[in-house]
């Protein structure tokens, strides 16, 4: 089988970060910033940023819907930091006008964790993933608030003041994280996803949902 083919949404933020471990995965990636670009993705990353913006340059592109339609339509989509924002169905301290693609039964609040200073490094435990615990890079981090009852909390904050609060879920072909693996070195999260991406591509249902 051909490599899978995984589009990375290249408005705004960490995009060459993204491909280069998607790459390293095995999977071909192409740039997203037109509509006519999702055609032919099997997977599709929404990075880290600044998720006011890569919504607002979304909507003034023609970009927003068609990517709301193709979530909606199974197409696997992963999402760290503020791509998690962007797939979240509710957000709480955002902007009255700031729009979402969505798909992600949560509440996600922004900025949950504070400032640019505030940002920190953590150990969190994945579920799925083996190999023991990811290093987790919390920038400007979001976190779930509240999951919806079809979403699957793979990983939480361990220890101090954010203790238990959600840094990782899953809802189906969807997955979001608060924290950004394309900047450790560890390839594990980007591995899981093309994973994913390849074994839905191949009509196979993970391996992940097979053992539950």
């Amino acid at each position: 089988m051909s490599a899978p083919v995984v589009g990375v949404l290249a408005l705004q933020g960490d995009v060459r970060e993204h491909r280069a471990v998607l790459e390293q995965q095995g999977a071909r990636t192409v740039a997203v910033r037109r509509p006519e670009e999702l055609a032919g993705v099997d997977g599709l990353v929404l990075p880290g940023g600044e998720s006011t913006t890569i919504a607002k340059l979304a909507d003034r592109w023609g970009l927003l819907e068609p990517l709301r339609t193709a979530v909606r339509s199974g197409l696997p989509a992963y999402g760290s930091c503020a791509g998690m924002i962007l797939l979240a169905d509710r957000l709480l301290d955002a902007p009255a006008d700031q729009q979402t693609i969505g798909g992600l039964d949560a509440t996600v609040r922004r900025n949950a964790f504070g400032r640019q200073v505030d940002s920190f490094e953590s150990e969190v435990d994945v579920a799925g993933l083996p190999g023991g615990p990811v290093h987790a890079v919390f920038i400007r981090a979001p976190w779930v608030e509240e999951a919806g009852p079809g979403v699957q909390v793979l990983g939480r904050v361990s220890g101090g003041p954010a203790d238990g609060r959600i840094v990782a879920v899953r809802q189906g072909d969807v997955v979001a994280t608060s924290f950004h693996p394309e900047l450790t070195g560890d390839t594990r999260m980007h591995r899981f996803f093309v994973d994913l991406v390849r074994e839905r591509r191949g009509g196979r249902r993970p391996a992940s949902e097979e053992t539950r």
